[in-house]
């Protein structure tokens, strides 16, 4: 009886971890479009055939609130709130180290 439950309770768990993944996987999608329109459209300085790599930096680098509030934007659209948190995210030291080795492997591609 103990087994059986044991078993019930680790096949939950890994139901629940799989609809986790799924709603996680889709809510960075969503979060991609939203910060690959704000580079797109408002920081001009960002090269075009650097915006994937860029976004993917941003989202590898934000919370997972914010990766929330990136996929709200997704939906609702793009504000100054969406700039300042791509800015925000931007900055980060983790974010400029991820951006410097995107750009060298653009420069080798």
């Amino acid at each position: 009886m103990i087994r059986a439950a044991a078993l019930v309770t680790l096949l939950t768990l890994t139901a629940c971890a799989e609809a986790t993944e799924a709603v996680d996987g889709v809510a960075r999608r969503s979060a991609k479009a939203a910060v690959a329109e704000t580079l797109v459209t408002r920081f001009p300085a960002v090269p075009e055939a650097a915006v994937t790599p860029f976004t993917d930096c941003v989202i590898d680098n934000a919370s997972a609130r914010e990766i929330g509030e990136f996929a709200k934007d997704a939906v609702i659209g793009v504000s100054e709130t969406t700039v300042a948190l791509v800015t925000s995210v931007l900055q980060r030291p983790e974010t400029q180290t991820c951006i410097t080795r995107a750009g060298l492997a653009l420069l080798t591609a």
